[in-house]
């Protein structure tokens, strides 16, 4: 069994706890893999040197954004991800330190499942595509005032909207951005996309949840600057006026590693600070 192994530079501690889950590992019979400059580091070998079919896991060490960029630059690794929290946490890297050497365990055993949860892909008709695991911002970036655009689904006209901009989320990315503009909280592994409009300029409008087969396409209307497309707050492109931008479902899927003993929604009630009781 190949595991990759991602220790993050911005914490430091995950460097002496990378090389102790290298040795755990190796103990367990895995062959692990890094990355060039941080692989002789913490002892192991190169991920340049294996097939990337081979790999069976991806373990991540920061929190969802060490998971998102690990998304964007490793995604041709077919590998779901297992995050490990060294920081606040997180949805998706839910494995906390005290319990990683059990999770590891659990792992090793096969105590788990994977989720394979929806991917968006945008694409600009001169600009190409960008994919996102948790959404897709539309946004008036260098504009003072706030911008013009119209929403179409499968071709028949949903709105204009006037408002700073737009995110376009997955369920998995329903708790991030969308959430903080008001949007409703998805099951990650639901099989839809929801728009939520950011800062609108009328009360009436609401974020729309929709079915991941439909085509979402959003023309900017306004004769300003270029507005700013980005996606998963990493990789961007611009939009000028009249562009069309469409986001579809992408045959992709983000996989993530589900431990039976790390739940979804006890993250969720820890994370949002819910103190309801069961009665």
């Amino acid at each position: 069994m190949i595991i990759a192994l991602f220790p993050n530079e911005q914490k430091p501690q995950s460097f002496d706890l990378a090389i102790s889950i290298r040795k755990y590992l190796e103990e367990k019979g895995v062959q692990v893999v890094a990355e060039e400059g941080k692989a002789a580091q913490i002892g192991a070998q190169l991920l340049s040197e294996v097939d990337p079919d081979e790999i069976k896991c991806l373990i991540s060490m920061g929190g969802d954004g060490t998971i998102l960029r690990l998304s964007h630059q490793y995604g041709h690794i077919n590998a779901p991800i297992l995050g490990i929290n060294l920081g606040h946490l997180g949805f998706m890297a839910d494995v906390p330190v005290h319990d990683l050497y059990p999770s590891l365990a659990d792992l090793l055993k096969g105590s788990y499942t994977i989720d394979e949860r929806l991917i968006l892909q945008a694409t600009h008709p001169t600009q190409g595509s960008l994919l996102a695991v948790n959404d897709v911002v539309i946004h008036r970036a260098a504009n003072y005032s706030l911008i013009e655009f119209s929403i179409l689904v499968d071709g028949t006209y949903i709105n204009t909207f006037v408002a700073d901009g737009i995110v376009i989320a997955t369920p998995n990315g329903s708790t991030a951005y969308s959430l903080a503009a008001g949007g409703p909280i998805l099951s990650p592994t639901l099989d839809a996309i929801v728009l939520t409009p950011i800062c609108p300029h009328t009360i009436s409008n609401r974020p729309i949840v929709l079915p991941s087969d439909r085509k979402i396409e959003v023309e900017y209307l306004s004769p300003y600057d270029p507005i700013e497309v980005r996606a998963d707050g990493l990789e961007a492109f611009s939009m000028k006026s009249q562009d069309v931008l469409t986001i579809e479902r992408s045959p992709k899927k983000f996989k993530l590693v589900n431990l039976s003993r790390h739940e979804y929604f006890s993250t969720l009630r820890t994370k949002l600070g819910w103190s309801g009781k069961l009665r």
